[in-house]
């Protein structure tokens, strides 16, 4: 049964995209919530330069030297792209466009030097397969498994303990590093072992997914869990969990489509998003759309609470209190005037005497509630 499930193609290509995903998401939320989320596109290329270089001096091409030298190169990165930002002479994101280029070409030129009968080269880096990645195995405990899978599975626990131990001081130190020095928490050092390990993650996945699926489940599952909820507990669990079903979806409508299955994933990354975008309970686009329509009846009933107070029990009470005045007075539509008479009859806020419209007790008190503060 074990065996079955180490053979069964379309679930290794999957797990291993799933695994890639959760280990991205791990890092990648604090990323995007300190608002630094490119830096793991500039991580993710300019770790050529990490990967030759440590394939040079030590002959690896892949294993935990690769990884933590590679990782390195990312640390390499951010230090960089800090130095230069404290100059004052250019913005953070312009630095960030400055210094990974510079790594990501000299990695090319490396590699077209002094590496081109190895199996690395900057197309494997960059966008991968993982459509092969069941081709690629190792023997573990007499089953072979997916060299990818192991080294993904790894990091993903790895990643889960660094969040798990250090979760309350990424969380202060996330939203406010002040405070977390205040505290003797270090942000600098937690910030770049957060960057160490996303660095890792991505040498760890380059072969499997390429660099381009990982910024992508690095960036978007978290941005579409951010969309979701204001909990950041929650936020790591439902980026798990968009990744997840990016996975599974991206796979299954590749293999319909005809068409790459890392490029797919990252597709269904951006639908999920769009979803999250459009369907979010509190910053979704559709829930916005319902609290500013909410709001605007909300003000309508208060002014024709106001209103039909100013000129109750006066001796124009009946020319002022009915739906025609709203209509003339407050420049409303007669089927808006309609609609806000409706809803206020729904609330019990006012009531009809034949053409008159008078105030109910609640809706008495509304009306109050607004004047008096001014009136005090």
């Amino acid at each position: 049964m074990i065996e079955a499930f180490f053979m069964n193609i379309s679930l290794m290509i999957i797990l291993t995209g799933a695994l890639v995903g959760c280990a991205s998401t791990l890092v990648g939320t604090f990323l995007v919530l300190r608002g630094n989320s490119m830096l793991s596109d500039a991580i993710s290329h300019s770790i050529i330069f990490g990967i030759v270089v440590v394939w040079l001096v030590t002959g690896a091409a892949s294993g935990p030297m690769q990884i933590v030298g590679a990782a390195m190169t990312g640390v390499l990165t951010v230090f960089l792209t800090e130095l230069l930002f404290s100059t004052r002479r250019v913005r953070y994101d312009a630095a960030i466009g400055l210094v990974f280029p510079v790594l990501f070409s000299v990695g090319v030129l490396l590699l077209n030097l002094y590496a081109r009968d190895v199996h690395i080269d900057q197309h494997t880096v960059l966008l991968g397969e993982i459509g092969f990645v069941w081709l690629d195995t190792v023997v573990l405990l007499g089953y072979e498994i997916p060299q990818s899978l192991i080294a993904m599975f790894m990091m993903t626990m790895v990643n889960l303990l660094f969040v798990t131990l250090l979760y309350k001081e990424l969380k202060i130190t996330t939203f406010d590093p002040a405070l977390a020095a205040a505290l003797g928490f270090a942000p600098a050092v937690i910030f770049y072992a957060l960057l160490f390990l996303t660095s890792a993650t991505a040498v760890a996945a380059f072969d499997a997914v390429g660099a381009v699926l990982f910024v992508a489940f690095v960036t978007v599952p978290p941005s579409a869990a951010y969309l979701l909820t204001d909990r950041l507990w929650l936020m790591l669990v439902y980026g798990a969990v968009i990744s997840i079903a990016s996975s599974i979806s991206g796979y299954h409508l590749a293999v319909v489509l005809d068409v790459s299955i890392g490029g797919m994933m990252a597709v269904m990354t951006g639908v999920f998003l769009a979803l999250a975008f459009l369907f979010g309970p509190r910053y979704g686009v559709i829930a916005r759309l319902h609290r500013q329509r909410s709001e605007r009846q909300a003000n309508a009933l208060r002014t024709v609470a106001v209103h039909l107070y100013s000129h109750e029990d006066s001796a124009d009470q009946k020319e002022e209190n009915v739906a025609r005045a709203l209509e003339t007075h407050l420049g409303w539509t007669a089927r808006h005037a309609r609609d806000v008479i409706a809803e206020g009859l729904t609330k019990d806020l006012i009531a009809r005497r034949g053409n008159l419209l008078v105030l109910t007790p609640r809706g008495r008190a509304e009306a109050r509630s607004i004047l008096e503060p001014w009136r005090g």
